[in-house]
């Protein structure tokens, strides 16, 4: 490893780019919202939706703008919480890391002006559309660059199984969604919540901390790969009611579910999302105990349908997985709202 520079601490990059009355305002009510949902105190569903990676401000801002207007038409059924995913897993290890890594997608990585450009993003949604936003805890020790902005956090199915990101969502103040491993071993993803929900003592960014444990902490169904390599789903209602029985054996606090509709769920074709939507508001209306878990749905989406290589040169269109576009992603959600 080469050492090339020690990077500006949290609390510093705070202070340069700080959060203003008003917007710290919008953020504490719509964390509440959202906490509500994950109560179910709130009966309305949670919609973490956007593209499979931020790559451009211009774009994400574009796109999130739109969100806003459906919002005020769906409000009474939908809570939609857009996803700014500012670090990108690779399964490889290559390819586009997202905009921590790379704030342009063309340009060599810098780490520094990648932390500067994800806290500037999660800045403007707030400011420009009234959003507050989520994120993926990629790298456990980042997430305090962020931690004042955002309104919900994903633990990915690579992570899931790591103690630090356990620990970690354990002292976050936010719902945190775990996802099933790549495996597709549910066991796995119910001990992380359990993990999560209980308070910790460890070594947190050169500090001894102390977590008081997450409530909040709930599954995420995103499908697995088995032995041969194959995308397998895991949302239908045989699996939705598997995991209500697990979550009344485990004991564990605010039971919840999301479901990932893309990746192993759909292969990866995000066309399937639509049907998958549809398939799981039929489970939920037949069945109270997987509407009692139930707690919304995680949507690849972007203004442009599919995807493109880095440089493609087509605005809105995702450069890692492919996304619904957005005339799909409108009236997809406008169903969603009509049958709920």
């Amino acid at each position: 490893m080469i050492f090339e520079r020690k990077l500006t601490i949290p609390m510093e990059v705070k202070q340069m780019y700080p959060l203003d009355a008003a917007s710290a305002e919008t953020v504490r009510k719509k964390r509440e919202e959202i906490r509500d949902v994950f109560r179910g105190k709130d009966r309305r569903i949670a919609l973490v939706i956007g593209p499979c990676s931020a790559d451009r401000d211009d774009s994400v801002i574009d796109y999130i703008l739109r969100l806003s207007a459906l919002q005020e038409q769906v409000k009474d059924k939908i809570l939609i919480v857009p996803r700014i995913y500012t670090n990108k897993p690779r399964t490889t290890g290559d390819g586009y890391k997202g905009m921590l890594h790379q704030p342009d997608p063309e340009a060599k990585p810098d780490m520094f002006k990648g932390i500067v450009a994800i806290r500037e993003l999660h800045l403007r949604a707030i400011r420009e559309t009234g959003f507050v936003c989520a994120d993926e805890m990629l790298y456990p020790e980042n997430h305090r660059y962020l931690d004042d902005l955002l309104g919900y956090v994903a633990v990915g199915a690579r992570s899931v199984e790591n103690q630090q990101h356990r620990l970690t969502a354990s002292g976050v103040d936010l719902p945190v969604g775990m996802k099933n491993p790549t495996s597709g071993d549910l066991s796995v993803m119910m001990n992380s919540i359990t993990a999560a929900q209980h308070p910790h003592t460890f070594i947190y960014r050169g500090w001894e901390v102390h977590s008081e444990g997450n409530p909040l902490a709930h599954a995420i169904l995103r499908g697995l790969v088995n032995k041969h390599g194959q995308s397998m789903p895991n949302y239908h209602y045989e699996d939705l009611t598997h995991l209500a029985r697990m979550y009344g054996e485990s004991g564990l606090k605010n039971p919840g579910v999301i479901v990932d509709t893309n990746h192993a769920n759909s292969g990866k074709d995000p066309f399937q999302q639509i049907r998958i939507v549809k398939e799981v508001l039929a489970s939920c209306a037949y069945s109270e105990d997987i509407r009692r878990i139930f707690r919304g749905f995680m949507i690849e989406s972007y203004i442009e349908d599919g995807s493109q290589p880095v440089g493609g040169g087509v605005y809105g269109k995702s450069i890692t997985d492919a996304c619904l576009g957005w005339e799909k992603t409108e009236r997809l959600i406008l169903d969603m709202a009509e049958k709920l």
